[in-house]
């Protein structure tokens, strides 16, 4: 079995809880959506990049390996699309993973679920210009959400927003998120301003807002992309 990787590169994580952890990005090519603030649009491609068998992602991941490495960066794109070669991967090569995925195709979820030690669900708004049917993605997304937890995989969810982003479309998912989670105490929601940062500065209300508002429902945390501070992948 093979897919399509864009890159693998060792890092430090620079967004959500596991940030400041040294990691090894696996990148998989292809992705289902078209979100309007992609920092990574080659990745759409499902053919970008060369072609690699486990044991050559494997030999490849394992050259980069630090003293101080945490775990890999299941990354994309949209890295469910490759489910199937995930599933082989982790079945043979036992490494510590965070899943980071849009959370819109569960099915694929479930054959790896088990597999994954952290999980990074990106929560899509309807400003992203993601996708049509908003209403159906956010329904996978809360799908997702669910079976990872229910699995007792360490998850968080992440919202990208925007100075435009509104408060009351926050608190209308955070509430669906606490209402329809099976257990909401073992979640976190990531809330990560847009880059660049610079727009944030005459929006600072606006991000306290946001957070209040949230964690009316869950617990939440505010973190922007920390790896495009440093000026690092």
């Amino acid at each position: 079995m093979k897919a399509h990787i864009n890159e693998i590169f060792s890092s430090i994580q620079g967004e959500g809880k596991l940030i400041g952890r040294r990691q090894v990005f696996v990148r998989f090519s292809g992705c289902n959506l078209d979100c309007n603030y992609c920092d990574t649009p080659q990745s759409q491609n499902p053919e970008f990049g060369p072609v690699y068998s486990e044991e050559e992602l494997f030999n490849s991941v394992d050259k980069l390996i630090t003293p101080d490495f945490h775990s890999i960066s299941i990354t994309g794109g949209e890295p469910l699309l490759h489910a199937d070669f995930i599933k082989s991967f982790l079945e043979k090569y036992d490494f510590n993973c965070l899943l980071e995925t849009n959370g819109s195709l569960p099915a694929n979820l479930g054959k790896i679920a088990s597999l994954i030690n952290y999980a990074s669900v990106d929560i899509k708004l309807p400003e992203h210009q993601s996708t049509s049917n908003w209403d159906k993605l956010f329904k996978n997304e809360l799908k997702s959400l669910n079976l990872l937890i229910d699995e007792e995989i360490n998850t968080y969810c992440k919202i990208v927003i925007m100075p435009s982003t509104k408060v009351g479309i926050i608190e209308s998912i955070a509430s669906k998120i606490h209402d329809e989670i099976s257990d909401v105490s073992n979640l976190s929601m990531v809330i990560q301003p847009s880059a660049p940062l610079d727009k944030w500065v005459n929006e600072s209300k606006k991000l306290f807002e946001i957070s209040q508002t949230a964690g009316e429902y869950l617990d939440v945390l505010t973190i922007p992309q920390v790896h495009k501070i440093l000026r690092i992948r």
